[in-house]
Order: structure tokens, then sequence, then C-alpha cells
């Protein structure tokens, strides 16, 4: 049984469409599978910057609440010394009074004498 020319012309297009229509099917194979290779690596850069972005913004907290923290330290020290130079000024002028009024006292000779004897007592 011989094939004629047209025979083989249609077999031949039926082996090239078959081909063809393979590698159509490869093709898109591939581009599936470098979509979603694609799609896995951008999944993964996107995580990895996701959590670089989250560290720096907690490093970036944490130097927040240390600065914070350090001027209230700062703040408390500095109502400290107001409060120490006060107290310091009240007893400087708390004994510059007292000497001045002793100073006072001891000229008045009578009032003296009555407060050396109460104090002996």
């Amino acid at each position: 049984m011989a094939l004629g020319n047209a025979d083989i012309q249609k077999q031949i297009k039926h082996i090239m469409a078959f081909v063809e229509q393979e590698a159509n099917e490869k093709a898109e194979e591939i581009d599936a599978m470098a979509e979603e290779e694609f799609n896995s690596e951008k999944c993964l850069h996107v995580k990895t910057q996701r959590l670089k972005i989250m560290e720096s913004y907690e490093k970036k907290e944490k130097q927040i609440e240390q600065q914070e923290k350090i001027q209230m330290s700062n703040l408390k020290n500095q109502v400290r010394l107001k409060v120490l130079r006060a107290r310091d000024d009240l007893i400087t002028n708390l004994l510059t009074e007292a000497k001045q009024r002793l100073s006072k006292l001891v000229k008045d000779t009578t009032r003296f004498q009555v407060l050396l004897d109460g104090l002996v007592l």
C-alpha cells in the first residue's frame, strides 16, 4: 500500500502540528514554572525586606525609649540639684541670721546672761 504524495503531506502536517502543540505545551509549562519560581522568590524577598524594616523600626523605638529615659533621668537630677541648692541657701541664710542675732545678743549683756542661764538649765 503505497501512500500518495497528498497523504504524505497530510501526515507531515499532522506530525508538525503535533510537534508544535507539544512545543507550545512545553513552553507554557516552562512559563508556568518560571512564574511560580518568580512569585516564590518575590514572596521571599518581600518577607526579608519586611523583616528588615520591622527590625529597623524596633531598633529606632528602643533608641527613642532610651533617649526618653535619659531625658527623664536628667530632669530628675536637675530637680534634685535645685532642691539641694534651695536647702543649702536656707541653711546659709539661717546661719547668717543666727550669727547676726547672736552678735546683737552678746552686745546686750543682760539678755545674754539670761540666755546663758536658760541654756545651762
